[in-house]
């Protein structure tokens, strides 16, 4: 063995059978008896053989592995993707390499290029908040290799896209808070170059002018949307005096940073101040109060997301692929962070 490592000639050597004969015996061709078949495979795990993906791409055109870039695989919408992701691949005998930019530009580049090198059949990810330039996604293109998008897509890429309507989440979050009462409306939102940001800021916007009410850009609040960002803003704002009688969050973790400070300051919620969030993650029906929050469908995004990418695998010409987006409707969860005592 090389390296201590077993190929399949050592197996045909131990069995005194060819090489060929154990590949097939291992790849479960129906020309190899049963007995023979469970003679390598007793080999093989005695040996401690290891299959090279990386050499059987080579050879059949299909590694049987597909890569998924995510932002951070630690927050209960993604998790929830990749599962999606991987029930329907795994459905199809293809394994999910698993990847996390953790919103860093130089990170998604150097696991782009790590998925290549690796020979994956085909690509999923969704863009990170620092992500301006796509020429590395471009190259997945430019190879042929099947690319698709989720969640944080662009519209510099020519691919096919599996989103949420952020612009109606938001809408129907700020119009909600509106019915209840609220006119002076924070908004937490993140980079606007992220597509999910920039379309729930919208949302919130045109919800406000539905309803005779301006946008005020000092209610306008930008930060990395992380539990930490809602607390400092809100504290900011607190020491600002800006008046205000809601929050409406991009994010479920900032929105909750933003409950914890205005718990210490003594603001009542939802008597003094609502809230609503973004997301459904798992902790916003088990605050003190619940958080009223818009669930993003995570699970079935996931679903159709690799139904999507598999269409495209599958076509025998990459050339006449024609991308397309798919927009799922998201809802509105109403719990006690955003409603009225008498409702």
């Amino acid at each position: 063995m090389r390296n201590g490592k077993a190929t399949i000639h050592d197996i045909a050597e131990k069995l005194k059978v060819t090489a060929s004969t154990v590949s097939r015996a291992l790849n479960d061709n129906p020309r190899i008896s049963d007995a023979t078949k469970k003679r390598v495979l007793k080999a093989a795990k005695d040996l401690n053989y290891q299959p090279n993906n990386i050499a059987a791409a080579l050879r059949s055109g299909r590694s049987k592995l597909i890569g998924v870039v995510v932002p951070t695989a630690n927050r209960n919408f993604f998790s929830s993707v990749i599962r999606g992701i991987e029930e329907f691949a795994n459905s199809l005998n293809y394994k999910v390499v698993i990847s996390q930019s953790y919103d860093d530009f130089e990170k998604e580049k150097q696991t782009i290029e790590a998925l290549l090198n690796v020979q994956v059949d085909g690509i999923i990810a969704s863009l990170g908040k620092t992500t301006k330039n796509v020429d590395h996604f471009k190259k997945i293109i430019s190879k042929g290799i099947p690319l698709v998008l989720f969640d944080r897509v662009t519209n510099d890429l020519d691919v096919s896209q599996v989103v949420i309507d952020d612009y109606y989440g938001a809408f129907q979050a700020t119009e909600h808070l509106i019915t209840e009462g609220c006119r002076r409306i924070l908004h937490f939102t993140s980079a606007q170059n992220i597509n999910i940001y920039k379309d729930r800021k919208r949302g919130y916007e045109d919800a406000l002018l539905k309803h005779g009410i301006g946008v005020d850009p000092e209610l306008i609040l930008f930060s990395d949307m992380q539990l930490e960002d809602g607390r400092r803003i809100m504290q900011e704002t607190l020491d600002r005096k800006i008046e205000f009688d809601a929050v409406f969050s991009s994010s479920d973790y900032s929105v909750m940073g933003a409950m914890q400070v205005l718990k210490e300051n003594g603001l009542n919620i939802p008597q003094d101040v609502k809230l609503v969030g973004f997301g459904n993650e798992p902790f916003t029906s088990f605050t003190e109060p619940t958080l009223t929050t818009v669930d993003q469908k995570s699970i079935p995004m996931g679903q159709i997301t690799a139904e999507t990418f598999f269409e495209i695998l599958n076509q025998k010409d990459q050339g006449s692929i024609i991308p397309k987006k798919t927009i799922l409707k998201p809802e509105l969860i109403i719990r006690n962070s955003s409603i009225n005592k008498e409702n």
